[in-house]
């Protein structure tokens, strides 16, 4: 595989195999209201995430695992209550414009349905209070025609699909295929309750037991028959078994393994851009130990991010640094990116994408960027092999 770091050449990119989508949509495409196989195809339907009723989230040890201790007690004092009108109303304003620019470009977009998050709910088991639904990357899988709801390690987003049901039924009877995932117990048998993050040089461990499957779905990318994922603190083996049997043998997964200590969602560490180029976190991954099925690829070390000033914004994300390639593709060349990250602004250009620069910094608190706001329902192309 081809290795370029940082905002190199297009050379070794020009020599990756090409696999262009039709010209047109094909009449079955045409039928299909769900339909897409992969993270470029040109794009034509998308769920994009709200933000009305967002709820600061609790404090389960699932969902502070990822975070230092001080910052875990701050969000157990603040779980349950509404996010801070200033950080809605940053991101509601660059989350308009987002919208806009989709629709400018000819894509549909659909919206969930507000919620009031502060609501209390629960089983048998435990009982909590909401999130937001903000990223319908996580909830929500598209392979082909098929919406699978996914089964969520964190309590507090147990029912976050609901939100979705008024488009969700509208795709099913226009001839959708929508599967939910077993609905996890959530029990304290699916948590380690020794669990501390690993320290540099000790092996992997994660806060997830074995218990039963549980996954996010932003812990997978696309690319027609073949899948990838990281096992995170939110996406255990079973749930990675659980999406291998179900989706048969028409399909492969291969696990990219991340060096991160607190992972959580691939779209920060392993970003497939076009057929035969993927993007990836120097910091989280070794080139050299990528699946051998990429061999022949080229492989993007993304550039350092620029920078964040902005004080409240660097204590109340959600995300890491590496929010910066959290991008979204509208077509093979084609890419929203935070107008922000100038360095990846740059990159992209030079390894010869045409970026489209938006605002999305602000959405940070409530869990992510383009790629996590939005879930791409229809992609004109059709299923296909994107390895030998």
């Amino acid at each position: 595989m081809a290795v370029t770091h940082g905002p190199g050449t297009a050379t070794a990119a020009d020599e990756a195999p090409k696999h262009r989508a039709a010209a047109g949509p094909s009449p079955e495409h045409l039928a299909r209201p769900v339909d897409s196989h992969n993270e470029w195809d040109p794009l034509e339907e998308i769920i994009v995430g709200r933000l009305d009723g967002a709820t600061i989230p609790s404090g389960h040890p699932v969902v502070t695992c990822n975070v230092p201790p001080w910052a875990g007690r701050l969000q157990g004092l603040a779980a349950g209550l509404r996010y801070p009108r200033l950080l809605v109303e940053q991101a509601q304003q660059e989350l308009d414009g987002f919208v806009t620019l989709l629709e400018s470009l000819g894509v549909t977009v659909r919206r969930p349905d507000a919620v009031d998050h502060r609501r209390r709910f629960g089983t048998p088991d435990w009982s909590s209070r909401g999130f937001c639904n903000t990223c319908p990357r996580d909830s929500m899988l598209v392979i082909g025609d098929e919406i699978i709801e996914t089964p969520m390690a964190w309590p507090c987003r147990y029912f976050e699909t609901h939100s979705y049901r008024t488009v969700l039924k509208d795709y099913f009877r226009r001839g959708a295929r929508w599967t939910a995932a077993p609905r996890p117990q959530l029990t304290d048998e699916l948590f380690d309750p020794d669990f501390r993050v690993p320290r540099d040089g000790e092996p992997m461990r994660y806060i997830l037991t074995e218990f039963e499957p549980v996954f996010d779905a932003a812990d997978f990318v696309r690319a027609g028959r073949d899948l990838f994922v990281t096992r995170s603190n939110v996406t255990n083996a079973m749930g990675i078994d659980w999406l291998r049997r179900h989706l048969g043998p028409g399909y492969r997964i291969h696990e990219i393994t991340s060096r991160c200590r607190t992972p959580m969602h691939i779209d920060t560490t392993f970003v497939l851009l076009a057929p035969g180029k993927v993007l990836v976190n120097p910091e989280y991954i070794d080139p050299g130990r990528l699946p051998d099925v990429l061999d022949g690829w080229d492989v993007l070390v993304a550039p350092e991010p620029d920078p964040i000033d902005e004080r409240i914004l660097k204590v109340t994300s959600m995300c890491g640094k590496w929010l910066s390639m959290n991008v979204l593709m509208v077509d093979e060349k084609r890419v929203i990116a935070e107008r922000h990250h100038t360095g990846m602004l740059r990159a992209l250009e030079r390894w010869g994408f045409e970026p489209i620069p938006c605002d999305l910094l602000h959405y940070a608190p409530f869990g992510g960027s383009f790629h996590c706001a939005t879930l791409d329902v229809r992609r004109r192309g059709e299923l296909r092999s994107y390895f030998d």
